[in-house]
């Protein structure tokens, strides 16, 4: 099970990653739905992109036992997960500022 997810979490988006990572940093979520809501994705596909997460050691969660509702989840960055989503952030804005740098060359040659 482990091998299955790792290789769908290397087909996932890395700005879906990011995006997943930064919901969870940012905003103090308990379910699975409200992270699949502001982020965009299918609740299914959060699912394993969590587990994956997860299995990297890049997030923990675990459920509140004295809580009524079982569904509610804490999730947090794990320092490792920390770092990731650094790294990630990091990527997309050099990646945005190549394609600004692009299209700024092309509208000039367009002149």
């Amino acid at each position: 099970m482990y091998d299955y997810i790792v290789q769908f979490m290397n087909k996932i988006n890395q700005n879906e990653e990011l995006e997943i990572l930064r919901k969870i940093n940012n905003n103090k979520i308990n379910s699975q739905r409200e992270i699949a809501k502001i982020s965009g994705l299918s609740l299914g596909k959060l699912n394993y992109c969590l587990r994956a997460l997860k299995q990297k050691g890049l997030i923990k969660y675990q459920n509140f036992k004295k809580n009524k509702n079982k569904k509610s989840y804490i999730y947090i960055l794990t320092p490792k997960g920390i770092a990731h989503k650094t790294k990630l952030t990091i990527n997309f804005m050099k990646r945005t500022m190549e394609e600004y740098e692009e299209l700024k060359r092309e509208i000039d040659k367009n002149k």
